[in-house]
């Protein structure tokens, strides 16, 4: 916007970009004030945008944390898939995946924002979503599951939902965590493996 509120908001930059701009304003929001709390307007305001751009963009506020959620799981996955990629042993690689999954949630106060207080019952429900589960299913069963894709589907799906639990009702520690994973999930997901890939 011009400095006056008048003229086109990002009328040079594409589509993508001004999406992409909306996103970042809605996570510092989401940071400072909770997901559930933070309204379209304070999105618009903080994108630099009016009401009715960020409808252009986003038609709800469900529509931008299904857009905030994908976009953030994808990262998530390509880093998880990058880190885990050289473990050959597949119950230690989906093992890992899923730590690192959790810690990085943890670590990153834009994820992190989503398992506070309130907002961790919509955190929930859009991990469920279909792009969220392929994403990560890719980054945690890769090469490690020859099934057909409607069982790879159901084990990443039960994988999303165990990290979302840990998220939402963690071990007492690490080593607890690590403990779950190993003993209760991985065997639960990976029964029948190979020890190589």
């Amino acid at each position: 916007m011009t400095p006056n509120g008048s003229g086109s908001w990002l009328s040079d930059e594409r589509t993508e970009v001004a999406a992409e701009r909306i996103l970042d304003a809605a996570a510092a929001l989401f940071v400072e004030r909770g997901v559930t709390a933070t309204g379209m307007a304070e999105v618009a305001k903080a994108a630099g945008c009016s009401r009715a751009t960020l409808y252009r963009y986003f038609e709800n506020r469900r529509a931008l944390h299904r857009a905030f959620v994908h976009r953030e799981a994808r990262k998530l996955g390509e880093r998880i898939a990058t880190t885990v990629a050289p473990i050959s042993e597949p119950r230690a690689r989906v093992a890992e995946a899923v730590l690192m999954a959790i810690r990085e949630v943890r670590a990153t106060p834009t994820l992190a924002a989503w398992f506070g207080l309130g907002d961790a019952g919509l955190a929930a429900e859009l991990a469920s979503t279909s792009e969220v589960i392929e994403v990560l299913g890719a980054a945690f069963l890769a090469d490690v599951w020859t099934a057909d894709d409607v069982e790879i589907t159901r084990r990443a799906r039960w994988l999303v939902r165990a990290i979302v639990s840990l998220l939402v009702v963690p071990g007492t520690d690490a080593d607890d965590e690590r403990a779950m994973v190993e003993q209760f999930l991985v065997p639960a997901v990976l029964p029948h493996v190979p020890h190589a890939l």
